[in-house]
């Protein structure tokens, strides 16, 4: 199983990345998947307060969270049984309507592929060591304590 995982500190296009992706698999001597499911997440413009949001920053504790994102990762894909994963993922200051997250998962079937995505998916955003902070067009800041729903 190939398992591709990246942290960026500044903007990444993910359409560019997937691209990457997919002929690195083609060329990489890893059988090509017959399915592939793909999920782009972007910061919103509102806070969760309904404020208009600017920045959310993602702050992370560097080694720490590589190794956690690797093992969700390794342990999602063992279950679904899939070829390949892709997780690119924000940190720092990320502006809204910017990518923060891609994750793409290649498999023999696409319902493989998609489960694995969306629990993928679920255990970045509930798992992951993020530590998120809204910044508002007003200046104001505050720290999430929850996660939004699905």
């Amino acid at each position: 199983m190939q398992l591709r995982i990246n942290l960026h500190s500044t903007s990444f296009e993910p359409l560019v990345a997937l691209a990457r992706w997919q002929e690195d698999q083609q060329h990489g001597g890893i059988a090509n998947s017959a399915a592939e499911a793909v999920f782009v997440g972007r910061v919103r413009g509102v806070a969760a307060d309904g404020c208009e949001l600017e920045v959310l920053e993602l702050e992370h504790y560097p080694g720490m969270t590589e190794q956690q994102l690797e093992r969700l990762a390794l342990d999602c894909c063992q279950r679904h049984g899939v070829n390949s994963c892709l997780v690119q993922h924000r940190i720092g200051r990320v502006l809204a309507g910017e990518a923060i997250v891609l994750v793409a998962i290649g498999a023999d079937r696409r319902g493989p592929a998609q489960r694995c995505c969306q629990e993928l998916l679920e255990a970045l955003k509930h798992d992951a060591p993020f530590w998120k902070r809204e910044w508002r067009a007003d200046g104001s800041s505050e720290w999430l304590t929850g996660n939004t729903p699905l």
